[in-house]
């Protein structure tokens, strides 16, 4: 199957708004399940493939997202570009609710999860160079696109990936910010090194649902406001996909 783009879909986007002729695909990998189903379809023209990150219902945890099979899946299935779709607290001042980055590095801070395929027995180990964690070329495409359409985005920024599910305590974005950190959140690794294992092109289109904690006027942060937060930055996605689809 030609696949033109894959989407990964975080929180708040569990099915793709505008996908047609859909096909869903379970597909069995050597690494277990993936977090659902892979649906293809019509998009601007082009096959998509998407994939909820969490599932489709939101069950599954940052810390116990089968990365190494979603990667897999939509590999198998024929994705060559993949675009992770994560949301994120924001770290600098120019980050907050509703903003979108595209981010070119990544610090990560996650324990205990599977971070490499080459960690079963018999699989060749490959040092990969990962001193440019995103595509470039993809992430220009994410950039040039949004453009076009009109939206808003930040070009550039650090990812900190943390273990999640917790949100995150004043000292430790404290560290995180002088560390360098500009956005954090909690499944932008292992999936973005997977996908340099595979080969595949791989950028982010991290939504900021919230200041991260310490860096807003809020006393405490409310899990309604990042939802409504993230719903409206959300509903660019479609838009700027759509743009890049058509070239």
């Amino acid at each position: 199957m030609a696949i033109d783009l894959a989407v990964i879909g975080g929180s708040g986007l569990y099915n793709f708004p505008g996908l047609e002729n859909t096909s869903r695909h379970r597909i069995d990998t050597p690494f277990g399940e993936a977090s659902g189903d892979v649906v293809t379809g019509d998009f601007a023209g082009r096959t998509v493939a998407f994939l909820a990150r969490h599932g489709e219902s939101h069950t599954v945890p940052p810390h116990r997202v089968n990365y190494r099979a979603n990667l897999w899946a939509l590999h198998s299935l024929g994705a060559r570009k993949v675009v992770g779709v994560n949301a994120v607290g924001g770290i600098r001042s120019d980050m907050g609710p509703r903003v979108i980055v595209i981010p070119d590095q990544v610090i990560d801070y996650t324990h205990g999860r599977y971070t490499s395929f080459c960690d079963v027995e018999g699989a060749e180990v490959r040092h990969i160079d990962f001193s440019e964690p995103y595509t470039e070329s993809l992430r220009r495409e994410l950039i040039d696109a949004a453009d076009r359409a009109g939206i808003a985005v930040i070009d550039g920024g650090c990812y900190g990936a943390t273990q999640g599910p917790r949100l995150e305590t004043r000292a430790e974005i404290a560290r995180m910010k002088r560390d360098g950190c500009d956005l954090v959140g909690m499944t932008g690794m292992p999936e973005a090194v997977l996908a340099r294992e595979l080969d595949l092109d791989y950028a982010c289109l991290a939504l900021v649902a919230n200041f991260a904690a310490g860096c807003g006027d809020e006393a405490e942060i409310s899990i309604e406001e990042i939802f409504a937060h993230l719903a409206a930055a959300t509903a660019e996605v479609p838009r700027i996909l759509g743009v890049l689809l058509k070239g």
